[in-house]
């Protein structure tokens, strides 16, 4: 919802690879000038759109899961596994689900993913920004094995 979040996100995402970015009706517009100008133009660079399959979390995730991607919720929870488990770097087709800054995503939207995952913390800190929490998860979640 916030456009500098939303700028920073897609900066993460041309910086680490991520394939493309899929919006809900609910994020702010891309194209607003302050994402344009956080993300570094990098907007234009990323593939985007905003889902159009119906009800959110349901019918997207069900979207998600139809074109054969496993769906990550990134949220704290008690049934989360860390952004590291190896589980979630066999996958071969992860689609990361982020939520907005402060409420995250909502019980519904993670009973509908196939994992909940948490970045480990330190010091007592609870969680990051969703714009720094993309970054980690872009970099851990978006590497795959060369084979190497």
């Amino acid at each position: 919802m916030n456009p500098t979040n939303l700028g920073a996100i897609f900066r993460s995402a041309a910086a680490l690879g991520i394939d493309g970015i899929l919006l809900t009706d609910g994020c702010t517009d891309p194209l607003y000038r302050r994402a344009i100008r956080v993300s570094m133009g990098n907007v234009f660079l990323i593939p985007w759109t905003f889902l159009d399959s119906g009800e959110w979390p349901k019918d997207g995730i069900q979207f998600l899961h139809r074109q054969g991607f496993k769906t990550a919720a990134m949220a704290l929870s008690d049934k989360s596994v860390s952004i590291d488990d190896p589980q979630l770097a066999a996958e071969k087709k992860l689609a990361i689900v982020l939520g907005t800054e402060g409420d995250g995503l909502s019980e519904q939207t993670i009973a509908d993913c196939d994992y909940t995952v948490r970045i480990p913390m330190s010091h007592g800190v609870d969680s990051l920004n969703v714009a720094a929490a993309s970054a980690v998860a872009f970099w851990q979640l978006g590497r795959k094995s060369s084979g190497s």
